[in-house]
């Protein structure tokens, strides 16, 4: 399965950026663009693993957004200008933007049923990428999607990118209700959903990777960083995965 290479910055660091900011009483924010991009999220997820390395006792919290980290510490043990100065120095190390992935990731490989009455929008989100069903499904397929945060609901990611003809823009309406482990496709990005909700998103595939898992000692089964292909199955072996547990039938790997 081919692999989408990731278009590393044409320079060390954009201009202007990376920029720090507080974001109320006991918290830093650590922008690294204004949009997505891959060097961006993968300056965030390289920041954030290195804060948590550093081990700094003020720090009690890190998490990661699209493109930027962000820490809350205690204040009042620790200034805020000198916990932002110790965020400074470490940014100031290396090149954040081609920095090496943390450590620890894992790659999932999740059946998907493409299209049919399960996932009803495969034709209509095809054609605003100019492709017929059968290509789309073949590029989304063999697209190696990293996990770019998680939000919205619990333990949903957002994954990307895309190649750039799935840069179609999300439904003018919502649609009431997609069901949990549905593929949802926007702006290069792909949703897997971790609950059943309404979504603006184009619902192309349904998996039975079960996402959200609150009796789990782990109930967030991905984590930033993480990647995963959607490989095509038949509506046949998708029933046949009724009982194959909250997996679904996804097999998983830990990337070196």
């Amino acid at each position: 399965m081919s692999e989408t290479a990731p278009s590393l910055p044409q320079s060390p660091s954009p201009a202007g950026w990376p920029r720090v900011a507080y974001a109320g009483f006991d918290g830093i924010v650590v922008q690294f663009a204004d949009r997505l991009s891959e060097p961006a999220n993968r300056a965030a997820l390289a920041f954030r693993a290195a804060v948590e390395r550093a081990g700094w006792s003020a720090v009690e919290e890190t998490s990661t957004a699209l493109v930027s980290t962000s820490l809350r510490f205690d204040p009042l043990g620790t200034p805020h200008g000198v916990m932002r100065a110790e965020v400074e120095a470490l940014l100031a190390t290396q090149d954040w933007y081609a920095a090496a992935l943390p450590e620890g990731r894992r790659f999932w490989r999740v059946p998907t049923v493409f299209g049919t009455d399960l996932a009803p929008q495969l034709a209509e989100a095809a054609a605003r990428a100019g492709l017929p069903p059968q290509e789309a499904v073949r590029q989304i397929a063999e697209t190696r999607l990293r996990v770019q945060t998680i939000g919205f609901a619990p333990g949903q990611p957002y994954l990307g990118e895309l190649p750039p003809a799935f840069d179609i823009p999300r439904q003018t309406a919502l649609t009431p209700q997609v069901p949990e482990g549905a593929v949802v496709v926007a702006i290069r990005q792909i949703v897997l959903f971790s609950v059943t909700t309404p979504t603006g998103w184009r619902h192309i595939g349904q998996t039975r990777f079960r996402l959200f898992r609150p009796d789990s000692d782990q109930p967030f089964v991905l984590r930033p960083g993480d990647e995963v292909c959607f490989e095509p199955i038949s509506t046949e072996d998708y029933h046949a995965l009724a009982t194959a547990g909250p997996d679904g039938g996804a097999r998983v790997e830990v990337l070196r």
